[in-house]
């Protein structure tokens, strides 16, 4: 009888689980799938394979600020990477372009922390890209032992980390590069009845496969078509907003998203592995490249890349990718069926570009490129319903009151100290990420507000004023900012002070400002912790709050609290002060707090237990915002 107790206690429980994971947004199901599947650290192979699906862990991470995801790429590139940032068993002399593509992770992983192996490994891999073989046209060879050869894998394996490396480390004129590789691509691939691309190129035109006027293998392979387009949505990510050749990739992207959208599935949403030849013999519907055209339409809309209307076509395969491969199992664990395991060209034995060579290779369920893939077009499908709350309003970030600098690793001099760009404790990238999920543009502000500049804003932020001993070139505000400032919020704008405490702010001249809305900050300090004692800096939130309706307990540190006056209120109370204070002023709205408390450390899951709901206060807060805006019209 005990027996039978245990064992349908642990049913109960089994079934509690998956009831559970069942609950969750499936970018989350399948990123629990990927890091049991791929958990085994013991024999540690770089590939390009892991990059893809350590990418879609991360954009689970960056939507959940749950440590689980972060900690599983860390401990996944640890064992592939020394202390002494060597990448163990990479060998820069077979020129494979595949092996650049998991450095993005490690580059994710030194912007957060770092660590010195990180930049080590990059470097590593950014010179390869230095001495990689080209074409005369000056494209990537794909592999050492393919000359000649460009293939549209290459571009996602190789260019979406060039770019981000040439971002982050000042290689502006690398984007010039970047560019001529899609450009090149496109016009040698591209076929102009279809709009369709040819998997691969041979400049030279000797390769068995290629056609000897052209050089291009014979048909359209899903997938290769997939890393495409997905590297052109990562790359313009990364490339300056003015550049002069960004005009021409946003170009290619919509002529391939026009020719994706045409050979879309009409009866499932979804692409063939075969992309032209729907009715061939033995064709099949696959999931791989399905997940990779949804992301790169979903992104592309979302980025604002691509006119709205191709987010139904994103929608469309992703409803068919769900219906058609998603399956559960027994155990509760999601999975990714329909991913064709390989297809390539050349080698041996020999790959001829056939009709009959791609529906060739094996069909498998979870394999690393489609679960990888999937990841990623859940997170952007996911991210739909939020955005048309403040439908591409823009957000400015103060970098004038708060303009701290130092050198980087570069020697270059950089604003420091809560900003977008800035990924480690320190950033609010995540509180950047948080206002994109909600239909933000972000921006930043580095000189003085004026009307002019406020204009095209609907939300101001400013983080922690400098004081001399931050900055020796502090700058106060002034009357004349208080003029800007105030006429913008009573024209309707949102103004987020996200201030400091005493000693760490300055506060005289911030006061002329907080005046003027009835909330100006005392010259104080609480809620102090020791170490690591986060409990110390619990406030709870109450059931009802007005801003914080799903947050229930907080961490803030360290704060400087409210002396209120009319129009202000307060939002939050904590020992009885006010912690978090707003104010409706004309049409428009200001709400502040005594502490930067939206940055990095204790918002994306890194540090704090748990159970400290800093991540669903941010999400309160943009939500609430967007509702201010939305009230004033």
């Amino acid at each position: 009888m005990r027996k039978i107790l245990l064992g349908l206690f642990l049913l109960a429980g089994l079934q509690l689980v998956h009831a559970q994971d069942a609950a969750l947004p499936y970018s989350q199901r399948m990123a629990r799938t990927a890091m049991k599947v791929w958990a085994d650290t013991s024999k540690p192979h770089w590939t390009y394979e892991q990059g893809v699906v350590w990418k879609g862990v991360q954009d689970v991470w960056l939507q959940t600020a749950d440590r689980t995801y972060f900690n599983y790429i860390k401990a996944r590139v640890d064992a592939h990477i020394a202390d002494d940032g060597t990448i163990k068993g990479y060998k820069m002399a077979d020129y494979n372009i595949d092996n650049v593509l998991s450095g993005r992770s490690v580059l994710m992983l030194y912007k957060v922390l770092g660590t010195a192996k990180y930049l080590t490994a990059v470097r590593t891999l950014r010179e390869q890209l230095r001495q990689q073989p080209r074409v005369p046209e000056g494209g990537f060879w794909h592999k050492k032992r393919y000359p000649n050869q460009m293939w549209l894998d290459g571009l996602y394996m190789g260019e979406p980390f060039y770019a981000e490396y040439a971002n982050t480390f000042h290689e502006d004129t690398a984007f010039n590069d970047i560019a001529n590789q899609f450009i090149l691509m496109e016009r040698s691939s591209r076929d102009a009845k279809t709009g369709l691309l040819y998997h691969a190129w041979d400049q030279s035109k000797q390769e068995r496969w290629a056609d000897k006027t052209t050089g291009r293998s014979p048909h359209f392979w899903g997938r290769a078509m997939g890393w495409y387009g997905m590297a052109l949505v990562d790359v313009l990510d990364q490339m300056p907003l003015d550049h002069p050749k960004r005009p021409a990739l946003l170009a290619i992207l919509g002529r391939y998203a026009t020719a994706v959208a045409k050979f879309q599935d009409k009866p499932t949403g979804l692409w063939y592995q075969v992309l032209d030849r729907a009715t061939g013999k033995g064709n099949y519907l696959e999931a791989s490249a399905s997940c990779m055209f949804v992301y790169a339409l979903a992104k592309g809309v979302r980025q604002h890349y691509l006119p709205v209307y191709f987010r139904e076509v994103a929608q469309k395969g992703y409803n068919g990718i769900i219906k058609k491969f998603i399956s559960v199992d027994a155990d509760g664990q999601t999975n990714l069926n329909g991913t064709v395991s390989v297809a390539g060209l050349g080698g041996q034995p020999y790959r001829d570009g056939s009709y009959e060579y791609y529906l060739s290779e094996k069909v498998v369920t979870n394999d690393a490129k489609g679960v990888g893939a999937f990841i990623q077009a859940a997170v952007e499908i996911e991210r739909i319903p939020d955005l048309s709350k403040a439908n591409n309003k823009n957000v400015l970030l103060d970098s004038y009151f708060n303009d701290e600098r130092k050198k980087d690793v570069t020697g270059t001099l950089v604003p420091y100290h809560y900003k977008w760009e800035q990924w480690d404790n320190n950033g609010v990238s995540l509180f950047g990420q948080v206002f994109k999920n909600y239909g933000f543009n972000i921006g930043t502000l580095y000189k003085a507000p004026t009307t002019a500049d406020l204009k095209p804003a609907s939300v101001y932020v400013i983080i922690d004023a400098d004081i001399p001993k931050e900055n020796p070139n502090a700058k106060y505000v002034e009357p004349a900012h208080v003029t800007a400032v105030s006429d913008w919020v009573k024209q309707g704008g949102v103004l987020l002070v996200l201030h400091n405490d005493t000693g760490n702010a300055e506060f005289n001249h911030f006061n002329t400002l907080m005046n003027k809305f009835g909330m100006p900050f005392k010259l104080n300090s609480i809620n102090h912790v020791e170490g690591s004692k986060f409990e110390q800096g619990a406030v709870m939130i109450p059931p009802g709050n007005a801003v914080f309706k799903t947050a229930k307990k907080i961490y803030i540190k360290e704060i400087s609290t409210f002396d209120l006056k009319a129009p202000a209120k307060p939002v939050l109370e904590h020992k009885g002060e006010v912690v978090v204070a707003m104010a409706k002023y004309g049409k428009g709205t200001v709400i502040a707090v005594g502490d930067p408390w939206f940055y990095n450390e204790y918002l994306d899951g890194r540090k704090l237990p748990p159970d400290f709901d800093n991540y669903k206060a941010a999400n309160d807060l943009v939500d609430w915002i967007t509702q201010q805006i939305g009230a004033k019209k």
